[in-house]
């Protein structure tokens, strides 16, 4: 099953990241899921709706569809292999957050100080530095701090070549 792991600290630019890559796999008619991991909680359903009644009321779980939409809720902690086993007909899913999972990973780095999620995390197939940890890379961009890690480095805007990442090592694909 295809999946890659955006991870990276607090406001390190993930979510921006992954809506730019969502964009290029729907230009190539790629089905894509994304599960994202919220440490702190989360409120899905708004007071005035039916579903946020009937959790209020006692429900463990609840569900909504449409033609058009699905949401299920559940009042448990899902793990990230069951959620990924759900969205197995999809081309791909990509993971925000998990960083302990050991699926493959691509990291983004703010800072020197985000530096050792490079050597703590597993399966990571590239770092993504943000113009903020720009002393990071040399003048080339391969690398700096990195050089003969044999890890690719890119900047946070080099996101076609990120997707030709995903695409060669995820979904082993040659387009």
């Amino acid at each position: 099953m295809p999946v890659i792991q955006i991870v990276g600290y607090k406001n390190s630019g993930k979510t921006t990241l992954i809506g730019k890559l969502l964009e290029i796999f729907n230009a190539m008619n790629l089905r894509v899921a994304v599960i994202k991991h919220d440490i702190h909680g989360f409120e899905a359903d708004r007071e005035s709706t039916d579903t946020f009644r009937h959790r209020r009321a006692g429900a463990v779980a609840t569900a909504i569809t449409s033609p058009w939409r699905t949401a299920i809720i559940e009042e448990r902690e899902t793990m990230l292999s069951g959620l990924i086993n759900h969205f197995e007909a999809y081309d791909l899913t990509i993971v925000e957050g998990f960083k302990q999972e050991d699926y493959p990973k691509i990291v983004l780095i703010r800072s020197r100080e985000d530096l050792p999620l490079l050597e703590e995390l597993t399966e990571i197939r590239a770092a993504v530095f943000r113009q903020e940890a720009g002393e990071c890379l040399d003048n080339d961009g391969t690398g700096g701090l990195l050089a003969g890690s044999g890890l690719p480095c890119y900047h946070i805007n080099d996101v076609e070549e990120l997707a030709k990442l995903i695409i060669v090592s995820v979904l082993s694909l040659n387009h």
